[in-house]
């Protein structure tokens, strides 16, 4: 009875009514077998049998609540409420983020939005995918300036430097990213999201950068690949998805809905064909829900809006009465 009550536990109470659930339950089952097999005449027993029933049920919610963090640190146990924990902004990791790379945070929570809604329409466990997704990019503090969305007012170092260094500093990213996150003692599977979103796939900008410059034949195309391991369960390759697509609907500059469509079944459709799903349990029609709920946040974050007229010159909003002149 307890362990059904604390099916999808969100919060600490939760504990505390599956333990007077459970608490109900063993109280149940006392006073049925009383009735059964009465007590030798003694009410005493019955009625000290039924108070330690109520009792253990909520005993064992308080224990538990005790030595939660206790099991998790020990038993490295990822709980609803150690995920919680770790979504809080001011967590230092994520707090380092939004100082050092606050390009890369603002893009860690899109992709999260993204990430927990495509996840919890296949039935995965969205609030891990939410907070792999606040994670997956935390290897970037090491470098903030050589990526993109960092780049606010100055210019882009990887114009200054030869396309096989830019690769080695982008490639380098999820792997730093382990290491911070396992020094912080981050839970295996956040840390595993980290190194696993981008699974092999090619880095096509800097390879196509290296090929015009080195010739065709000098360029070898895994030197181009990231390390990976290909995503190994679904919510590490939900956060690769979203993470890519992300990236690349900034880059449109008319991001209508039917042009966001297309872009989304692309990049889907491009991992697939290159293999990034062969190592988790992810099916076609999965893939299809996925792209679907994508889409659809997709067209809540960039809905459309109305042109604000221009002020015309000489007149505007008296501050003092709140009219326009």
């Amino acid at each position: 009875a307890g362990a059904l009550s604390l099916a999808g536990v969100r919060n600490r109470s939760s504990i505390l009514r599956a333990g007077l659930v459970a608490s109900l339950a063993g109280t149940g089952a006392i006073v049925a077998l009383h009735l059964l097999v009465p007590a030798e005449g003694d009410l005493r027993v019955f009625l000290q049998s039924v108070g330690l029933g109520l009792l253990s049920g909520l005993l064992s919610a308080v224990l538990t609540i005790g030595f939660l963090s206790l099991f998790e640190t020990v038993f490295d146990i990822l709980s609803p409420l150690r995920l919680l924990e770790l979504s809080n902004p001011n967590h230092p990791l994520l707090r380092r983020l939004l100082v050092e790379a606050p390009g890369t945070y603002h893009h860690s929570v899109m992709v999260a939005n993204l990430a927990e809604s495509a996840a919890e329409a296949i039935g995965a466990d969205g609030l891990l995918a939410r907070v792999g997704a606040y994670y997956h990019d935390i290897g970037k503090v090491k470098r903030p300036q050589f990526f993109i969305e960092n780049q606010m007012q100055m210019g882009n170092p990887h114009d200054k430097i030869s396309p096989h260094l830019s690769k080695t500093i982008i490639l380098a990213h999820p792997k730093d990213g382990v290491e911070l996150l396992a020094a912080s003692r981050i839970p295996k599977p956040i840390r595993d999201i980290a190194a696993q979103h981008h699974g092999t796939t090619l880095l096509k900008y800097f390879y196509h950068k290296a090929k015009e410059l080195n010739g065709e034949n000098q360029v070898l195309e895994e030197d181009f690949r990231y390390p990976g391991p290909k995503p190994q369960f679904k919510e590490a390759a939900i956060v690769g998805i979203a993470d890519c697509i992300e990236a690349s609907v900034r880059s449109l500059s008319r991001p209508t809905p039917g042009r966001i469509e297309a872009l989304v079944r692309k990049v889907i459709r491009e991992r697939l064909e290159d293999g990034q799903f062969n190592e988790c349990d992810l099916t076609l029609k999965e893939l299809e829900t996925i792209g679907n709920s994508i889409c659809e946040t997709l067209k809540g974050i960039f809905h459309a809006r109305i042109e604000y007229p221009e002020e015309i010159p000489g007149k505007g909003k008296d501050v003092k009465n709140g009219t326009v002149g």
